[in-house]
């Protein structure tokens, strides 16, 4: 079974780009570009992992990985943060998240992260 990857971004190249990333690695993915459609989408079905830009035009995502992270229906989900701005490379200590991205990021390493927590 294919393992689904819901990913929140606010620019659309970014999500264009890391869901042909991770389609062409067989993964299922859908993407968000705001927290409200982020939200109504994980009403109707869950991930097996969220990916989370820090910087959005209607909230933030270290805000929205503590909501996920205390929410009993999806604190088993592995978060990954995203930022282009290192400052948030300390988003692990500030929310749950399994882990960090760097932006831009090497694909090689984004894939790597990304396959690490669907095997836990």
């Amino acid at each position: 079974m294919k393992k689904s990857i819901y990913i929140l971004d606010d620019t659309e190249d970014i999500r264009n780009i890391i869901s042909e990333i991770l389609t062409e690695k067989n993964f299922e993915v859908k993407g968000f570009s705001n927290v409200k459609e982020f939200r109504k989408g994980i009403m109707y079905a869950q991930p097996d992992l969220f990916i989370l830009d820090v910087m959005l035009p209607d909230g933030n995502g270290i805000d929205l990985c503590d909501e996920l992270k205390d929410n009993r229906n999806t604190r088993h989900i592995p978060v990954l943060m995203m930022s282009a701005n290192n400052a948030y490379s300390a988003a692990k200590k500030m929310c749950e998240t399994e882990d960090f991205i760097n932006k831009p990021f090497d694909i090689d390493d984004f894939i790597e992260k990304v396959e690490d927590q669907l095997d836990k």
